[in-house]
């Protein structure tokens, strides 16, 4: 069933929980997976990578970025992330910026509140065309 932005976002959503299957999260125990469609039509995931030096953990977005890059690169369009029960997340404030470099302000992010482009997720973002002189 597509709904807002194009997007089947249970089918997205089942790709996540599936990603969550496969977090390694010994230490906290909070499994997190995280799938989004690119502008090519792929979908892309990735899941949480703990470390018992804690500071040093992978969240699962990272994952899904490097996913992303190691398959042709692109641009996400519709991202998706949920807990440990399948239940929405929203990503914290380093994977906002982190997914701002790989979709931009109109990436669409499936959250507990509806579907938000991350403009509305991460105002006045500082990004790659900050850096252009």
């Amino acid at each position: 069933m597509t709904g807002p932005g194009g997007c089947d976002w249970d089918r997205l959503r089942e790709a996540a929980r599936e990603a969550m299957t496969r977090a390694y999260a010994p230490y906290s125990g909070y499994p997190v997976g995280a799938a989004a469609l690119v502008d090519d039509g792929r979908t892309v995931t990735g899941c949480n990578v703990e470390n018992a030096s804690y500071g040093l953990g992978l969240c699962a977005e990272c994952g899904l970025v490097s996913q992303l890059l190691n398959t042709g690169g692109g641009r996400l369009t519709h991202f998706t992330c949920v807990d440990g029960r399948g239940e929405l997340l929203v990503p914290c404030g380093r994977c906002r910026q982190l997914l701002y470099e790989f979709g931009g302000p109109g990436l669409l992010l499936q959250t507990p509140a509806g579907v938000l482009p991350l403009a509305e997720m991460l105002p006045q973002a500082f990004g790659p065309e900050h850096l252009t002189t």
